[in-house]
């Protein structure tokens, strides 16, 4: 298995870091996949592949690009760069990393991610980074820019989820949610980042990056001095799916009856703690109202609100979770019945 060694001064320094190229590179692979990879996503997927599949067959050559770059056990590295993480980059300036890239590197990296020899029009291409750079930009521009303030406040609600649980369970929790599965922490500094056979990497004194983005992709990367020594190291992943898919959660009919839909749909919504700020970007409700559901549901003991930081957060108590998980068992019961 793939596995980093992590140092204590790394994990102290951890971060999480808003992306606009992971988003768009993600969004990328899903539109490559033709799938979507939860209900949230299928309606953005109709609505930009037939344009995504006419770009690409206008430019075959891009065509050829992408199918290397992407394979299902690795992505071309220069497609994937690490955020810098010093402060927040937009799209246009991390791009330039892709644009960048010495088109020797571009063929080395695609030969590994393609498994094998490639294909004489990319051997003879000269330009592959400056053509994955505007591919990207259209796919940003095109697909993520004009939803991408929604997008921003369901990656910035996985952050503070995922932060809140870093201090109730550590580092060894939060990592274990990441990709369950496929990263998992080992004990002795040692995080299995991927469940193949690569060898371990060192990235003790390096920065560690976490990055969500809303499509279901993910991978890590680095960024090496010449040395050798990781500098910065990334886990981009998948933010949680109740965040991501913007259909929201299905309120049972007796749930809804005994709370409303509304307020049963804020409920729902808070087996991760959540910000009323969040709650009115995930919900599309005004804030008047989800607060009013939140000062209800807390009055009756459903939830429970802390602060963390600058937010008020709020999730379930053992009263509201038993209610909900009762509510959905239910549901499966009669559903199989």
């Amino acid at each position: 298995m793939g596995w980093w060694r992590l140092g204590a001064d790394t994990l102290a320094g951890g971060r999480f870091v808003i992306s606009p190229l992971a988003e768009t590179v993600a969004s990328l692979h899903t539109l490559h996949a033709g799938r979507a990879g939860h209900p949230g996503e299928r309606q953005w997927l109709a609505d930009r592949l037939p344009a995504y599949r006419a770009r690409l067959a206008a430019e075959p050559l891009d065509a050829l690009l992408v199918r290397a770059a992407i394979s299902p056990t690795w992505h071309a590295d220069f497609l994937t760069p690490t955020p810098r993480g010093d402060h927040e980059r937009c799209f246009e300036e991390e791009v330039e990393a892709v644009r960048a890239t010495a088109p020797e590197a571009a063929l080395a990296d695609l030969a590994v991610s393609a498994g094998g020899r490639l294909p004489e029009p990319l051997r003879s291409a000269r330009d592959l980074p400056e053509r994955l750079a505007a591919l990207l930009d259209w796919v940003w521009r095109e697909t993520v820019l004009p939803e991408w303030p929604r997008r921003r406040r369901v990656l910035e609600a996985d952050v503070t989820a995922r932060t809140a649980r870093l201090a109730r369970g550590g580092w060894a929790a939060a990592l274990d949610e990441l990709h369950p599965g496929r990263m998992r922490w080992l004990g002795d500094g040692r995080l299995q980042v991927n469940p193949r056979d690569y060898p371990p990497r060192s990235v003790v004194g390096g920065r560690l990056l976490l990055v969500p983005v809303t499509p279901v992709s993910g991978w890590v990367s680095w960024e090496a001095a010449a040395g050798g020594t990781v500098e910065r190291c990334a886990i981009v992943y998948a933010c949680a799916g109740v965040l991501a898919d913007r259909s929201g959660p299905v309120v049972p009919e007796a749930l809804g009856a005994l709370l409303g839909p509304a307020r049963a749909g804020v409920l729902l919504r808070l087996e991760a703690p959540l910000s009323t700020s969040q709650l009115v970007a995930l919900t599309g409700q005004g804030l008047g109202s989800v607060g009013r559901h939140l000062k209800v549901l807390h009055d009756a003991g459903l939830i429970r609100r802390r602060r963390s930081g600058r937010s008020v957060l709020y999730d379930w108590t053992e009263a509201g979770a038993v209610l909900v998980r009762a509510q959905a068992d239910r549901t499966r019961h009669e559903g199989s019945g």
